[in-house]
């Protein structure tokens, strides 16, 4: 019991002021935001929540650069990836594989009784559209799928290439994760003409964990209409008939919806989405340059996962020197007020991760990393 106090005020001093939690997620949320939620509740079938609906759409069609309905569930990521196999799946799917989320894409398909081969490529590396191309030629699929920003390694996937060798293969959906990628990195749904995009909210979105969003094609959707499981909750036919209505097809977390509407108004009325995506590229090249200069000027044998070139601007993956582990390093910063993460899986132990997404500035990851150098370098 002592120690669970001990945890809880540690966790109260270090969020005493934001700009002090870098997880890859959930990310911190500013405290205009998180009020947001306490404004009374509407009716989910009445006017007020048409009307939230409606703005809603025109906010969330221009984050995912998209002319498409934009579904919200009150779920996390996970529900809308099993969505994008029941209804972008007849059958046959490959799954891009680079890490622990991507690997989670695959075992989704075949829980779903899908026949499901996995591109499998080491954990930190990117995957080669031209291996995506091959592979397609060498064995029909109705549907591939993908993480765009690989949570777990920091690789950013080329998805916009990605994208360009799948698309000659009329019968082959692309269905795409970009939970920590967007809102802090470049996602042009309709332009790379993707079949399925989803995301989850806390990530670079800087909202409170719970929703899911995710985007359609409209040959998804003709897909859709034809398969005869696609369940009941992650109906994506049962969810465009609700956004028709500026409805939701269940209850909502409408406090959630509050908050949603409160940070989508800051991301693209406020700061502006290509400047957002500028400040997370800002934020990693810091993190980045940060991991160089201690390794070569100070003698730190420190590394980055991902190569460079495909290295997410939203979390990175770093590699600890022989006699740290991760959770010990996770440990001494929780001390000195700063929340990072260690790797996660089979990373656990010899990495660490921070997660520069959100809303946090380049001004609060410099003084994250000044203090990460004491503890590394002292």
């Amino acid at each position: 019991m002592e120690q669970v106090k001990t945890r809880s005020a540690t966790r109260e001093q270090a969020s005493a002021q934001f700009g002090r939690f870098f997880l890859p997620g959930p990310t911190e949320v500013r405290p205009e935001v998180l009020g947001a939620q306490a404004q009374p509740m509407i009716g989910h079938r009445e006017d007020e929540m048409h009307a939230l609906g409606a703005e809603l759409q025109h906010r969330l069609k221009a984050l995912f650069r998209t002319e498409r309905s934009v579904f919200v569930g009150t779920c996390s990521a996970t529900g809308f990836m099993e969505a994008a196999i029941r209804n972008g799946a007849r059958r046959r799917v490959l799954a891009l594989v680079n890490g622990a989320f991507s690997k989670r894409f695959h075992q989704i398909a075949a829980a779903c009784g899908m026949e499901a081969d996995a591109l499998e490529v080491p954990w930190g590396q990117a995957h080669d559209p031209a291996d995506v191309e091959r592979a397609l030629k060498a064995k029909p699929y109705d549907a591939v799928t993908v993480v765009h920003s690989e949570t777990s390694t920091g690789v950013l996937n080329p998805l916009a290439e990605i994208a360009w060798v799948v698309r000659p293969f009329d019968d082959v959906m692309l269905l795409v994760d970009t939970v920590s990628s967007l809102a802090g990195a470049p996602v042009h749904t309709d332009e790379w003409r993707l079949d399925f995009v989803l995301t989850g909210s806390q990530k670079a979105l800087a909202l409170p964990p719970g929703l899911a969003l995710g985007v359609a094609s409209a040959r998804l959707m003709e897909r859709a209409a034809g398969l005869p499981n696609r369940g009941a909750y992650f109906d994506l036919i049962e969810h465009q008939k609700s956004v028709d209505k500026n409805e939701l097809p269940n209850t909502p977390a409408i406090s959630l919806l509050f908050a949603l509407h409160a940070q989508l108004r800051a991301i693209l009325e406020g700061e502006g989405l290509a400047q957002r995506w500028e400040r997370h590229r800002q934020m990693a090249v810091l993190v980045w340059n940060w991991v160089d200069s201690l390794s070569s000027g100070r003698g730190v044998p420190l590394s980055i996962l991902a190569p460079p070139g495909h290295r997410s601007p939203t979390v990175t993956c770093i590699r600890l020197p022989e006699g740290r582990t991760g959770p010990q390093v996770v440990a001494a910063m929780r001390g000195r007020g700063y929340t990072i993460g260690a790797g996660y899986g089979k990373l656990k132990n010899e990495c660490i991760r921070i997660g520069h997404m959100g809303d946090h500035t380049a001004e609060e990851v410099e003084v994250l990393l000044e203090a990460l150098e004491e503890e590394l370098a002292g």
